[in-house]
């Protein structure tokens, strides 16, 4: 009985299943752990903007609102930490490319600080044009 091995005739990894790994999903689960563990030791601006979002989100169960403004809300606040994720790994890479200054080193860190910027603008536009007119009923 022929032994079957993860590669195809030509030596190249069977696509269907390394795909389907399971250690690959634990491996890449892994990874995306150390990834928040890194941001919230490292970045001040993660934990604050999850020191917002945390709360925030737990308030958001209790709204009065439909499932679909939930989800909303939700997503404004959990865009604001991707892209504050991204723009950590954006200025990560650049601090290790050069410490030395340059121009294009500061526009990648500033167009990463405009995306946060843009996410929390919807982000406070979302929970107030949704939330806003709830909590304002709810304090009257």
């Amino acid at each position: 009985m022929a032994q079957q091995n993860s590669s195809n005739q030509n030596g190249a990894p069977n696509v269907l299943q390394s795909t389907l790994s399971v250690a690959r999903i634990f491996n890449a689960f892994k990874y995306s752990m150390n990834g928040f563990s890194a941001a919230f030791r490292h970045e001040a601006a993660f934990r604050q903007e999850l020191l917002f979002a945390v709360p925030a989100c737990c308030v958001l169960w209790f709204l009065p609102v439909t499932p679909v403004e939930k989800v909303l809300l939700l997503t404004s606040a959990l865009l604001v930490l991707i892209v504050e994720l991204l723009n950590s790994a954006v200025e990560a890479v650049v601090d290790r490319v050069s410490e030395e200054r340059h121009p294009l080193s500061g526009r990648a860190k500033d167009f990463g600080s405009a995306a946060v910027l843009l996410s929390l603008v919807i982000m406070g536009a979302t929970w107030i044009l949704i939330a806003g007119p709830v909590l304002m009923r709810f304090f009257k």
